[in-house]
């Protein structure tokens, strides 16, 4: 290999269990019939002038085992945050009370599940192209490299390297993906 030349492999990977981290978060949110606060994090609300995640406009609780609240803080931001959760794609209606939004969450019809599995598809997609961009910016090192002079041995390893763990990781977020949908469908 070349002496001069030595890709940040630990890098790449970091990046790519970055998207497998985000997508965890992402299928904490959906629900599988019971409420739960973390449901919420990936929801971001429109609040002065940027996207601010829910839980910094406001207080989530769950009160019940059916029910979600989220005591606003600022008065002036209960439409915003109404208008998140209702755009989110969650299937929950809020409920406004003052400042405080109740979110009861309604039992999930196989319709729903469906419904459910089909985001969690769409969240997985989401991490695999995060993934395969990391690649690509890893293999355009590997070029830029060997444009400077780089064996083309040493770039069949390097990008050897790459694509193994691009495949290693994109296994793992299809695994979550099945394991989420399993988890939505049981009744």
């Amino acid at each position: 290999m070349s002496d001069d030349f030595m890709l940040d492999t630990d890098d790449i990977e970091r990046r790519m269990n970055g998207a497998i981290a985000s997508l965890r978060t992402e299928f904490a949110s959906l629900r599988t019939g019971r409420a739960s606060a973390t449901m919420l994090e990936p929801i971001m609300v429109e609040a002065y002038g940027q996207r601010t995640p829910i839980n910094q406009v406001g207080t989530v609780n769950v009160p019940e085992p059916r029910m979600v609240t989220i005591n606003v803080w600022d008065k002036s931001m209960v439409n915003a945050v109404e208008k998140a959760i209702r755009e989110s794609g969650l299937g929950i209606n809020p409920q406004l009370n003052g400042t405080i939004i109740m979110l009861p969450i309604p039992e999930l019809n196989e319709e729903r599940r469906r419904d459910l599995t089909k985001v969690a598809g769409h969240y997985a997609e989401n991490a695999r192209i995060s993934i395969r961009n990391v690649r690509r910016d890893g293999m355009d090192q590997i070029k830029k490299a060997k444009s400077d002079g780089m064996s083309e041995d040493d770039q069949k390893f390097w990008e050897t390297e790459v694509q193994d763990l691009t495949d290693k990781l994109i296994g793992a977020v299809d695994s979550s993906l099945e394991n989420k949908q399993t988890e939505i469908m049981q009744v």
